[in-house]
């Protein structure tokens, strides 16, 4: 009786027909690697002979139909052993946690001083280190929070967004000509023209028919 394939669950195959080839990767960073392609002499050997029989068709095409259910027949086996010698090299590149039973890379991902993963075991400055910017980011949105960004803003008003209706930049509150043209805002446009006075030059407001300052007629 043939003896059982040790594997692990952190990994994809890549086989195909022309050969057999497996990705391994960390169960925390999921980083890893790629065992090297192992061809498959059958399968390839089959796919000759049927490129072979699609070309000049009888005893051609019938080898390569049998080559092809052979290669199916003994795949298996071609693929167990592939598995299993990548599974071999693939150990070799992980460690695996005896609490939590995940594969990970010990470059990033193993607490050597431990001996457990980082999930078990997380690395003393590492998460020193991050729960302090953790809780700085908490004060920083309690303090951002009981700030008042609203004292300046009129509630009762209506809010709106004034255009330039010329080149449509956007205009701030209060801006009665556009920096981009020039060209006056429709506020402005809409407001009444002051006049003044053409003799002494003073102010003179909307319907007045004389001058308050020298009496001349408007």
């Amino acid at each position: 009786m043939s003896s059982m394939i040790h594997f692990v669950a952190n990994h994809d195959d890549l086989s195909t027909d022309k050969g057999f080839q497996f990705k391994f990767y960390c169960d925390k960073c999921r980083n890893g690697h790629m065992s090297r392609f192992l061809p498959n002499k059958i399968g390839i050997a089959g796919e000759l002979m049927r490129a072979a029989g699609s070309l000049f068709g009888g005893s051609f095409y019938d080898a390569g139909t049998a080559a092809y259910h052979v290669q199916r027949a003994i795949g298996g086996k071609a693929h167990d052993d592939a598995l299993e010698t990548a599974v071999q090299e693939g150990k070799t590149y992980f460690k695996q946690c005896t609490r939590c039973g995940h594969w990970v890379c010990p470059d990033v991902c193993w607490n050597h001083t431990a001996g457990l993963c980082e999930d078990c075991a997380p690395d003393e400055h590492e998460e020193l280190a991050a729960q302090q910017r953790q809780a700085a980011r908490e004060q920083i949105h309690t303090k951002t929070r009981e700030h008042d960004y609203t004292q300046d803003l009129d509630f009762l008003g209506q809010a709106k967004v004034e255009q330039c209706p010329n080149c449509q930049a956007r205009l701030q509150p209060g801006q009665k000509f556009c920096p981009e043209c020039g060209t006056a805002s429709a506020t402005a446009a809409a407001a009444p023209k002051e006049k003044f006075c053409g003799d002494c030059g003073a102010s003179v407001k909307p319907g007045q028919k004389f001058c308050a300052g020298c009496g001349a007629k408007q």
